[in-house]
């Protein structure tokens, strides 16, 4: 499958796409589960819902919202905590933005996680977020993905045409999201999830390096 058009916006997820912290996120939710069970649930649990908005994933484990929020917190100080120390850029992401964003690409990111945590992560990988036109995080008051909601909100903040716009991210619940959102999908191959987990979800494009985005961009406007 390709993108019916040359793509003119590309809106990324953030964890696992691009920003390498799926041991920041392993660890904050070990010691989350450490903390608040005797018996620790196995990180198969996390595996499944990974992806998905942290108050969401942990929504599955406990009945109330009280003990959601008691986790929410626990999580987000370890996860702070150790943020630095633990999260990493993936190789050619940083090149590959200012590139896209040199050829007048529109470019955006589309997240499940919280704001705060957005910001740090982007600055903890020398992402400037000037280099986005648009940033939707799991703090909009909409349904979060695999609702398309978020993409569409950000389609419609960037007045972008699904027709000529991508979602990129690594996970099952991007890929769903995006074909939902009507824009094409594109499955990062460098992230947590297989080439096996995220073919089933028949992503339009599949990529093993970031850097390879760029034969699907529409040629840069000549001034005349």
């Amino acid at each position: 499958m390709s993108p019916r058009r040359p793509l003119e916006t590309i809106l990324f997820d953030l964890d696992g796409t691009l920003v390498d912290s799926t041991h920041l996120i392993a660890e904050s939710w070990r010691h989350t589960m450490r903390t608040h069970f005797e018996d620790p649930p196995p990180d198969e649990v996390w595996l499944r819902t990974l992806g998905q908005p942290l108050r969401t994933q942990l929504g599955y484990l406990v009945d109330s919202a009280e003990e959601v929020q008691a986790m929410v917190d626990t999580y987000i100080d370890h996860n702070f905590r150790e943020h630095e120390r633990l999260i990493r850029s993936f190789p050619g992401v940083r090149e590959t933005v200012g590139r896209l964003r040199e050829r007048g690409v529109r470019l955006g990111v589309v997240t499940s996680k919280a704001s705060a945590g957005t910001a740090r992560s982007l600055a903890a990988c020398a992402l400037d977020e000037a280099l986005f036109d648009v940033i939707v995080t799991s703090d909009e008051p909409v349904p979060h993905k695999p609702d398309p909601a978020p993409i569409r909100l950000a389609l419609e903040r960037l007045e972008a045409a699904a027709e000529t716009a991508a979602y990129v991210g690594d996970s099952v619940w991007d890929m769903r999201a995006g074909h939902a959102a009507g824009v094409t999908t594109i499955a990062a191959l460098w992230g947590p999830f297989s080439e096996r987990e995220l073919v089933i979800e028949r992503p339009h494009i599949m990529l093993d390096a970031i850097e390879d985005i760029d034969a699907y961009v529409a040629a840069p406007e000549v001034a005349g």
